[in-house]
């Protein structure tokens, strides 16, 4: 994981520097510094308004008693999108405006979930599901409902709550 991350630190960079001079030498200077800038003014208003589509559609999840993990997902990659945009390049403003559109973010978050992998403290492992685009889910696995009471013993104070 570390190599993808050095070989991308090296290599964005010299890809953005070859983009600004080409643009430069065709556009002149000043038109491509508008040009950062403008992206960067348009990529806070666009990440702006999708974050708030996609806040009320967490609230609409949990109103409705159901995970959006789906959702935070998209909104981690909107994040994402943000930075990319305010970082000065034409190639990671790209990318920022390709996470910002609706159907590939909504293509790369049900990848992603279908990745993640939850580890619990007791050494369980829980797989997640990968969720369509309507919110039901392609898993079709058991739902087990349980209860459980905190108990604390009178002997033991120092004792973390506990699930019997």
């Amino acid at each position: 994981m570390f190599a993808i991350f050095l070989v991308a630190f090296i290599t964005v960079p010299i890809i953005e520097i070859a983009v600004f001079i080409q643009l430069g030498s065709f556009i002149g200077l000043w038109p491509t510094i508008a040009f950062v800038v403008l992206t960067a003014i348009v990529g806070a208003s666009l990440v702006r308004s999708q974050g708030i589509l996609t806040l009320a559609a967490v609230q609409r999840r949990m109103q409705q008693g159901e995970l959006p993990a789906l959702q935070i997902m998209e909104g981690v990659m909107l994040a994402v999108a943000g930075i990319l945009l305010f970082t000065p390049g034409f190639v990671t403003d790209f990318l920022g405006l390709l996470l910002l559109l609706p159907v590939p973010r909504a293509y790369l978050a049900n990848y992603l979930m279908g990745k993640v992998v939850v580890h619990s403290m007791d050494g369980a492992t829980f797989y997640s599901s990968s969720s369509t685009f309507d919110g039901h889910s392609t898993s079709h696995g058991d739902t087990f409902d349980g209860e459980f009471e905190r108990k604390n013993d009178d002997d033991d104070h120092d004792a973390p709550p506990r699930l019997n």
